[in-house]
């Protein structure tokens, strides 16, 4: 079977991106999903030119930082962030919504040509006001989208490409190896599989502004196992990134 284990939220820091090219460079990290409107975005581009290897696609954002357009005020709070917690999205204004993701989708390309895949922060592409949007793009670049359950049936319906299951339990308590290992025993039993990460260093911006910081620090340890290979091997699962899973 072929295992995507993807680290989330490149570019929310130049911290953040030097943890995710450790687990890169000495882990079992294959992809991470990059945020445009974040300040170690630049950072994190130059990351991805260096090191073809690693899949990076985008990571949307509609719940941290700035939006990339001033006119999204639905989505906007008064000192002009994202407001918090995606549950503001139902009553936001879909066309600004639309307007937004195409706006972080053209940065991408922009600065990074395609992205592999698509997922988001908070998993907010599944969100009912939101994934119209995401389809979309997909839809339009032949892109696959990160599987969640309340996304799997109309993923299917558009005929989107995603893996067979998401792994989305490795993280805080249980971002531990023996949970990791838990979770190669789950996938078995599939073709793909993705496996949602998030390691990092702790520099300022991430202990100021993420209540998900030192976390990222025992993450970044366990994906750096020297063990964790062996464990893939004897399982016959095969590291890849969502290029690795097209057709």
């Amino acid at each position: 079977m072929k295992l995507i284990v993807n680290a989330d939220d490149f570019g929310y820091s130049e911290g953040v991106n030097h943890g995710i090219m450790e687990a890169f460079y000495h882990g079992v990290v294959t992809s991470a999903t990059l945020m445009v409107n974040m300040p170690g975005a630049g950072h994190a581009f130059a990351l991805k030119e260096a090191n073809p290897s690693l899949g990076v696609g985008i990571h949307f954002v509609l719940t941290c930082g700035k939006p990339l357009c001033t006119d999204v005020t639905s989505l906007m709070n008064e000192e002009g962030y994202f407001r918090k917690g995606k549950e503001y999205l139902d009553a936001a204004d879909s066309k600004e919504i639309r307007k937004e993701l195409n706006a972080q989708f053209t940065r991408f390309v922009e600065q990074g040509g395609l992205p592999t895949h698509i997922d988001s922060h908070h998993h907010v592409h599944a969100h009912k006001k939101v994934l119209p949007a995401v389809i979309e793009i997909a839809q339009k670049y032949s892109l696959p989208i990160r599987l969640t359950k309340p996304n799997s049936e109309e993923l299917k319906n558009a005929a989107i490409l995603t893996t067979d299951f998401l792994a989305h339990t490795f993280y805080g308590e249980t971002a531990t190896r023996d949970h990791f290992i838990q979770l190669l025993e789950t996938i078995s039993g599939f073709e793909t599989a993705e496996l949602m990460t998030h390691p990092g260093y702790v520099d300022e911006a991430v202990k100021i502004g993420s209540s998900y910081n030192v976390q990222r620090l025992q993450e970044l340890q366990v994906l750096t196992d020297s063990t964790l290979k062996q464990e893939l091997e004897k399982r016959k699962i095969e590291l890849t990134h969502y290029g690795g899973i097209k057709g």
